[in-house]
């Protein structure tokens, strides 16, 4: 791939910025995590991104985007210019509205973006927005606060806010409900503090920072009947159109980039190709294995032994313990925990589901409040299995200690083609964010399982 190399040394010195009142001041979260943890998680995230979704193979689209991100990069506040991180920008060609930044500096802008927009600022905005989140660390920002889980295990979860849909859905396919994007879809605090930084970098590269807040309109026009995937993936904060232009205030740019012949050509150019795929289309294309194994031994065969009648505890990290069946497996996932049978897990186009078992996990939410939180997870697993059905109301439930809610729902499963009905438990911990146990069994032998479930649901200790 060929692209041009400008130093941003010398992009950062063609414009010139006056700041004519107070702009805000940003400072970074609190993280535990290192600078090398960044780099090496997003390092490791981007290889599987670039395995399941397709990259716009075209030199002069992707060199033009590279040219305003290596701009914006230029304006990056000093004391968050860290010499580890290395900012790389790809075009993926799909449709959706969409970009996402990885840890570290792996910036991916998609197709349909590019298209969507109506001027080059635009582009820019929506690139800065993303460079900001890099740059203050949100990532592992959000796994400071919210899990102890470790680096290795955020590969997953970075994954599963970008592959398969919106952020917030079930990264996987059939009865696997696992919320990997808990650590990417960002707060609303977050969100905000990237909206405000990013006009700052826009100014400093000699891009109008009002052109950031004309995207989200762009955007929110584009969206279509679904909604715009990006809006979804960046929750509101609150009329932030207003507060952008107010910071744009306090901000003079000598010089401002004007749309530019690459901007034109770039948009020329995709309207010669061929119409770009759905994500979800993209990452069904991707390296289908064969149905049913995950290439280790485990596949799905639905024939498993009943649940014993004996329990063994589980601690899964300082957030909560849990007793199941001893002859089930413990399968860890990202921020979430499986126990399965033998003949009741495995694999299918590279996606982890089960059969029979339970998944016990976390869902960070906005609202702390019980039922919405738990209204809004439904929601995220129905768009990823589009035949969930929900029959049944809330229930009142306890749940380790706590006032908690209890559902059945139905669904297809992916690994047998047949019905299965699903019990779901939620409750808030302290820090109000949800906590869920899913039991799920074949259609006819439910009725076997349900007081398994409710005994494991019984049986949840919270530790803190």
């Amino acid at each position: 791939m060929r692209v041009s190399r400008l130093p941003l040394t010398v992009m950062a010195a063609l414009v010139s910025v006056h700041i004519v009142a107070a702009q805000t001041v940003i400072k970074a979260p609190k993280n535990k995590y290192k600078l090398e943890q960044d780099v090496q998680l997003g390092r490791e995230a981007s290889v599987e991104v670039e395995k399941q979704l397709p990259l716009l193979r075209d030199d002069n689209v992707t060199s033009y985007v590279s040219e305003i991100g290596r701009r914006l990069v230029g304006g990056i506040p000093s004391d968050q210019r860290y010499k580890e991180f290395q900012y790389t920008f790809k075009v993926v060609n799909v449709k959706e509205i969409n970009a996402f930044a990885l840890p570290g500096g792996p910036m991916y802008v998609n197709r349909g973006m590019i298209e969507a927009a109506k001027t080059e600022g635009e582009v820019a905005g929506v690139i800065a927005h993303e460079i900001s989140h890099v740059a203050l660390r949100h990532g592992t920002a959000q796994a400071t606060k919210a899990t102890p889980y470790e680096v290795g295990t955020l590969v997953g979860a970075v994954l599963g806010a970008i592959v398969g849909g919106r952020t917030g859905s079930a990264i996987a396919q059939g009865t696997q409900f696992g919320l990997g994007a808990y650590f990417l879809k960002f707060s609303r605090e977050y969100e905000k503090q990237a909206d405000l930084e990013g006009s700052q970098i826009m100014a400093r590269a000699g891009f109008d920072p009002r052109e950031m807040a004309n995207m989200f309109k762009t955007i929110e026009k584009q969206g279509g009947s679904g909604g715009p995937q990006w809006l979804s993936d960046h929750p509101n904060p609150g009329d932030r159109y207003t507060y952008i232009l107010q910071e744009a205030k306090s901000l003079h740019v000598e010089n401002a980039s004007r749309d530019t012949q690459g901007f034109q050509s770039a948009q020329a150019r995709l309207k010669q190709m061929p119409p770009a795929p759905s994500t979800e289309e993209a990452t069904k294309n991707a390296g289908k294995r064969a149905p049913n194994t995950d290439g280790g031994g485990a596949v799905v065969t639905g024939n498993v032994a009943r649940p014993s009648t004996s329990y063994k505890a589980y601690s899964e990290g300082n957030i909560f313990r849990v007793s199941v069946p001893s002859n089930w497996k413990e399968l860890p996932g990202n921020n979430s925990v499986t126990f399965a049978p033998e003949g009741g897990y495995g694999t299918l186009n590279q996606q982890s589901l089960f059969t029979h078992g339970v998944e016990a996990g976390l869902s960070r939410n906005e609202t702390h409040e019980l039922q919405q939180a738990t209204d809004e997870l439904i929601q995220s697993l129905a768009q990823s299995n589009p035949r969930l059905g929900r029959p049944s109301g809330y229930n009142n439930a306890t749940i380790g200690g706590r006032s908690g809610l209890r559902t059945q729902l139905t669904n297809v499963s992916d690994a047998t083609g047949k019905n299965e009905r699903i019990d779901l438990f939620t409750a808030l911990l302290q820090d109000g964010t949800l906590f869920y146990l899913i039991g799920v069994a074949p259609d006819g032998e439910f009725n076997a399982y349900e007081p398994v479930f409710r005994k494991v649901a019984g049986s949840v200790q919270f530790l803190r």
